[in-house]
């Protein structure tokens, strides 16, 4: 996947989800979805101490807005109980590694009230940063939240200091529309960087990689 040229088709404004008729509920089937390396899946109880050991992390939970920190098993098990029951977005997945099964990381797409559309959300446990999988993750979740609804943008925040994670939005092919503060459970109020990706630039980065 290509990141986004520096082209005049850069500065045209994305447009504005919220003029999509809110009124038409979103119907979205989240599918097992299989990459080159990955599996993501819906959590399931047996994850409950391998997500709580991957999360119980300061590095990770200070770069999000909805982790606390310390992360323990009765956090893990709140967490996959309510994406079990579909109380947490529309997909929320797993990220697990398709030899093995291991459990890396949580991915998952979900309505963001300030665009009216919806956004990405991403972690990968510390000990497998650096091996691409965040960006193999986010390219599957695009692709599916393209393909599955009738969206016009798809939006990803990202932690100001999150430079790991920027470089992989950037390469993902969303382009930057404004910095907003939220409230993180583990640090306070934090900058966020929000990213945007239309459908058309999507359509042609992925004919581009074709």
């Amino acid at each position: 996947m290509r990141g986004v040229s520096n082209n005049s088709d850069n500065n045209k404004p994305i447009p504005n989800s919220l003029s999509v008729n809110k009124q038409r509920q979103r119907q979205i089937n989240c599918p097992v979805l299989v990459t080159e390396r990955l599996v993501l899946r819906t959590p399931h109880i047996q994850d409950v101490d391998a997500i709580a050991d991957l999360a119980n992390n300061r590095h990770i939970s200070a770069m999000l807005t909805k982790m606390p920190f310390p992360y323990n098993r009765k956090h893990a098990m709140e967490f996959i109980e309510r994406a079990i029951a579909g109380d947490m977005g529309y997909c929320v997945y797993a990220i697990t590694l398709g030899t093995s099964g291991e459990v890396i990381g949580c991915c998952g797409i979900q309505d963001n009230p300030e665009t009216g559309g919806l956004e990405l959300g991403c972690w990968i446990g510390e000990a497998y940063w650096n091996n691409g999988y965040a960006t193999e993750a986010i390219l599957a979740l695009i692709d599916t939240a393209f393909r599955v609804s009738d969206i016009d943008v798809l939006y990803i925040g990202c932690h100001q200091l999150n430079v790991r994670m920027l470089r992989v939005i950037q390469k993902s092919g969303f382009r930057y529309l404004k910095t907003v503060k939220r409230v993180s459970l583990a640090v306070g109020t934090s900058s966020i960087e929000l990213y945007g990706l239309d459908r058309m630039t999507w359509i042609n980065l992925r004919s581009k990689c074709a």
